[in-house]
């Protein structure tokens, strides 16, 4: 027989023995059950520790499974997965208990005579009033600080990306990230400043200088990356007709990527949205509607949750309002979100098939 023969009867060595789909789930589910049978052997009572210990037991078991079976250096990879789905878990999971506690909280006293209605004279130790006065500041607030920060924070992402050159444009980009980690209280100390020395009174415009203020560098850069995101090829092209850099820009590089500013933009509204300080500082609070937001102390509400929370004493009328309105401005920023990925989609360009 020959030497050519007898090599095409032994067994293939490219082709390893690999674990079922199924094995990654059964591993979990014991992880989980062995787990929970040593935390309780332990006295330990927190869930929190039940999962780490189960996760970490996970991340053991499938190393040690796959290392029997599949081999060390596809273990190694098993593992590197392991730890993204314990990675991804640990983020989900958080996230997932505060929306469902504040739900659980939040649907008590959240309904139509809730958001149609103000506090007016109704104490905080009194059931009853409702968020209409908030809605109205926060919106109003938002709004206005969205109008002054996100066109500037995309003109100054357009000027870094296609114009900047230069100490002036290292000068930008220093200040931006500075002013990406300032803290809120800053902003509306800053504003608050201006305020005192021309001696003027508690309004909602002022809170919208300071929420723009911190808008600003998010805008700036998430709009930034969007724009390095478009081929060069695009503008060049555009350039080759002889079609001015300024209209180029506007009709070439601003529908690319219009998608990733939006957005961008919406992160930032979600991201001031929920800011306490600088309207505890400049707008004051206000129990009445107020829908003129240059004139007068106005709500928010963020402030509104702070105000209720710390008169509530953990418990009472307000504690209860207190969730509803955090609850509401859960859905307020899920709608924001939303609506960004629905222009997104709108405005995406559509190439021809």
């Amino acid at each position: 027989m020959s030497t050519a023969a007898v090599t095409d009867k032994r067994p293939s060595t490219l082709r390893a023995a690999s674990l079922p789909r199924w094995t990654p789930w059964a591993i979990a589910a014991g992880s989980l059950v062995l787990g929970i049978g040593i935390s309780l052997a332990a006295g330990l009572d927190s869930h929190i520790q039940w999962g780490l210990i189960a996760a970490v037991l996970f991340v053991l078991g499938t190393y040690g499974v796959a290392a029997r079976v599949e081999g060390r250096r596809q273990a190694k990879d098993r593992v590197a997965t392991s730890l993204v789905w314990v990675a991804f878990l640990l983020a989900v999971v958080p996230l997932i208990s505060l929306i469902w506690v504040t739900a659980a909280r939040g649907v008590k006293v959240l309904d139509l005579h809730f958001l149609t209605h103000s506090m007016g004279v109704v104490a905080d130790t009194e059931a009853g009033g409702g968020i209409y006065h908030a809605i109205i500041g926060s919106l109003e607030q938002v709004g206005l600080a969205t109008l002054i920060g996100a066109p500037i924070g995309v003109l100054t992402a357009i000027y870094l990306v296609e114009y900047g050159r230069g100490r002036l444009a290292k000068a930008v980009t220093f200040f931006v990230d500075v002013m990406t980690g300032i803290p809120s209280i800053v902003a509306g100390l800053f504003i608050l400043s201006l305020m005192l020395i021309f001696e003027m009174q508690p309004f909602g415009f002022a809170g919208s200088l300071a929420l723009a203020i911190l808008m600003m560098p998010v805008v700036v850069r998430s709009t930034e990356e969007m724009l390095k995101l478009v081929p060069n090829e695009l503008r060049e092209a555009s350039l080759a007709l002889g079609v001015p850099k300024w209209r180029t820009i506007l009709k070439v590089v601003l529908p690319t990527s219009i998608g990733g500013i939006t957005t961008g933009v919406m992160l930032a509204v979600a991201r001031i949205a929920g800011e306490t300080a600088p309207v505890l500082l400049l707008v004051f609070g206000n129990p009445f509607i107020n829908n003129n937001p240059f004139e007068g102390a106005q709500a928010s509400l963020p402030l509104y949750i702070y105000q209720q929370f710390a008169n509530s004493a953990g418990s009472g009328a307000a504690y209860d309002r207190a969730w509803a309105a955090s609850l509401t401005l859960i859905a307020f920023v899920m709608i924001l979100n939303l609506v960004a990925r629905g222009i997104a989609r709108w405005k995406a360009p559509r190439t021809g098939r």
